[in-house]
C-alpha cells in the first residue's frame, strides 16, 4: 500500500502513539517519539501569528510510518529583505527500526521541500549523522555553528564531563587534575587569558517578564549588521518567550537607561554527556556588535547567581563569537549544524561573504527541548 503524507489530524493520534511505541520498543531509545497531540503545544497555528508549527504524518493504510514538523517563520536577509521560510524538525521514520521503510526518511524531506522550498534544518547532532548526510545528498549546504563553553566549577567539570571521560586514560588524568588542583588552574588560566581581549564597559541588567516595544527598536537598529537572522521583532519575541515560560529568564541590558540588548538564559535539562553538572545556557541574544560583550557578561552573571557549573552557547555571528571569547568562553567541537536547502542557499549567496554574519543561536529552529 502506498504511503501518503498528509497534515496530522486528531484522528491520527492513536496511530502516532502506536508508531512511537514501535520505535521506542525496537530501539530502546525513549527520545524517539513524535508529538502525541495533533495540535502543537508550542507555537500552534493561529490567525495573524508570524511564526507557527504544523505537523505532518506519513500514513500507510491505518498505520503511521513517519512524521515531521515544520516551523513556519520569517527571516531577514541583508539587502534582500524578509522571506518566508520553514524549519524542518523532529523527522522520524519507521526506517530507523525496520529496513522495509528505509525510504521514508527521504520521502519526508522531499515532501517538506515541496511544501516550502526555502527550507532549513538545525542541530541534527553533527554533519556526520544520517539526517545531515541525507539532506546534503538532497542539495542542502551545511554550516557548523560554533559551540562555546565557560567553566564555573572546574573540579566538578573534570569529574562529571562524561563526553570527555569516555577513554579510561583520559578519565584518570581528569581525576588527577581535579584532585591536585592543576585542572582548576589550567581552566581558570585559559579563561582569564581570553577575558583580557576586551571589556564591556558599564551596563545594567534586569529581568523582565515580557519583551515589550523596546525590543522592536533594537530589532530595527541592529538587523542590518547581520546577513541572516530569524525575525526577532517584539511580536515574534512575545510568541517565542511568553510570560508563562518559567524555565527561562528574559534579560534587558541597558546603559544610562537606554536599552543595549537582550538575552534569554536558562538551565538545560539533564544530559548524560554532562554527568551531574548543572548546565546553564545562553539560549538567545540580540544587540549591536559593539554592545554584544555587555550582553554576554550580563548573561554570565545571571547564570552564576543560579549556581550552574557550566555555561554553554552556540553562536554563528563573528561579532558574537568574539564577544563570547572576550568573556572567557572556550571553543569546543560543535554538533550543531545549519542545513539550508538549494533555494535558501541561493538566497544567501555569496556564502563565503554572508556566512560570517549569520545570526543563528540555540533558540533558532525547533527552539528548546521543552517546546516539543
Amino acid at each position: 500500500m502506498a504511503i501518503v503524507i498528509q497534515p496530522y489530524r486528531q484522528e491520527h493520534e492513536p496511530a502516532v502513539q502506536e508508531f512511537n511505541r514501535r520505535l521506542q520498543q525496537s530501539s530502546g531509545d525513549p527520545n524517539l517519539v513524535f508529538s502525541q497531540n495533533a495540535i502543537p503545544r508550542w507555537l500552534p497555528p493561529a490567525s495573524n501569528n508570524p511564526v507557527w508549527n504544523e505537523f505532518f504524518v506519513a500514513v500507510e493504510g491505518s498505520s503511521v510510518r513517519g512524521a515531521y514538523a515544520l516551523k513556519q517563520e520569517q527571516i531577514f536577509t541583508r539587502g534582500k529583505g524578509l522571506h518566508r521560510v520553514a524549519c524542518y524538525h523532529h523527522p522520524l521514520s519507521e526506517g530507523i527500526v525496520d529496513r522495509a521503510y528505509a525510504s521514508v526518511g527521504a520521502l519526508l524531506a522531499r515532501d517538506a521541500l515541496a511544501r516550502q522550498p526555502f527550507l532549513y534544518a538545525l542541530g541534527m547532532g553533527g554533519a556526520d549523522r544520517p539526517i545531515a548526510k541525507m539532506l546534503k545528498a538532497l542539495g542542502f549546504s551545511l554550516t557548523p555553528i560554533p559551540f562555546y563553553f565557560h567553566v564555573l566549577h572546574p573540579a566538578k567539570f573534570l569529574l562529571e564531563m562524561q563526553a570527555l571521560r569516555q577513554k579510561r586514560w583520559r578519565a584518570i588524568l581528569m581525576n588527577l587534575a581535579a584532585a591536585t588542583g592543576t585542572g582548576w588552574l589550567a581552566i581558570k588560566s585559559a579563561q582569564a587569558v581570553a577575558r583580557l581581549r576586551g571589556r564591556p564597559g558599564n551596563f545594567t541588567a534586569e529581568e523582565v517578564s515580557e519583551f515589550s516595544d523596546w525590543t522592536e527598536n533594537l530589532w530595527n537598529q541592529v538587523k542590518d549588521t547581520v546577513s541572516l537572522a530569524a525575525v526577532r521583532d517584539a511580536n515574534t519575541l512575545r510568541l517565542l518567550y511568553p510570560p508563562q515560560a518559567a524555565n527561562i529568564k528574559r534579560l534587558r541590558i541597558s546603559r544610562n537607561g537606554a536599552a543595549l540588548g537582550w538575552a534569554i538564559v536558562g538551565e538545560r535539562r539533564q544530559d548524560a554527556k554532562f554527568g551531574n553538572m548543572r548546565v546553564g545556557s545562553i539560549v538567545d541574544c540580540w544587540a549591536s556588535p559593539e554592545n554584544s560583550a555587555a550582553v554576554v557578561r550580563a548573561a554570565i552573571q545571571s547564570l552564576e547567581k543560579e549556581g550552574v557549573d557550566l555555561i554553554a552557547s552556540n553562536q554563528s555571528h563573528q561579532g558574537w563569537c568574539g564577544a563570547f571569547g572576550s568573556a572567557g568562553f572556550l571553543k569546543g567541537p560543535s554538533t550543531f549544524v545549519f542545513a539550508a536547502s538549494k533555494r535558501l542557499t541561493e538566497l544567501l549567496q555569496p556564502l563565503d561573504e554572508t556566512r560570517p554574519s549569520f545570526h543563528i543561536t540555540r533558540a533558532d529552529g525547533d527552539g528548546l527541548p521543552a517546546n516539543f
